[in-house]
């Protein structure tokens, strides 16, 4: 057997249906669109959707909730993913993106409480959950949220 020697198996190619050629054809006039009516017609033929007229099915289905259009969507960054950081690194979004942890730079970054914190870092992101906040102090490291604002819990009175 050779390159040029293949074939696919028999019946598995078909002929292309050439349509509005001619009578000889055996497509022609009509060009297998049958006779009047709209799906004859050029640019003709209703929507996959379309119910023939009967109510259709998105309306007869119940609306149900709303798009809060001011919510922020954050890129969240749990604590234990923190520890590949080098002690008193500045963690901040260019660090999260290059380390892997995030992936837009558009995109607000949120560190949130889960796992354990074992290294001191220097944390400049745009929110920081209360219990981030309390376990990165804990280990000695700061927060400076890029809003400007205290970080949660930074006003307490009660002694760590």
């Amino acid at each position: 057997m050779k390159l040029n020697e293949i074939r696919p198996a028999p019946g598995a190619v078909k002929k292309r249906k050439r349509v509005a050629c001619g009578p000889g054809s055996g497509h022609g006039k009509t060009a297998t669109r049958g006779h009047k009516g709209q799906n004859s017609r050029s640019g003709g033929g209703v929507p996959p959707w379309f119910e023939g007229g009967q109510m259709p099915l998105q309306r007869r289905v119940p609306k149900r909730g709303f798009t809060n259009i001011f919510k922020v969507p954050y890129q969240v960054v749990n604590l234990e993913r923190l520890n590949r950081f080098d002690k008193g690194a500045k963690v901040n979004r260019g660090a999260l993106i290059e380390a892997g942890l995030v992936r837009k730079a558009a995109l607000p970054v949120k560190i949130l409480g889960r796992g354990e914190l074992k290294v001191a870092l220097d944390i400049e992101v745009d929110a920081v959950s209360a219990a981030a906040a309390k376990a990165i102090q804990a280990v000695g490291g700061t927060i400076k949220l890029l809003s400007g604002k205290e970080p949660p819990g930074a006003g307490d009175k009660t002694p760590v």
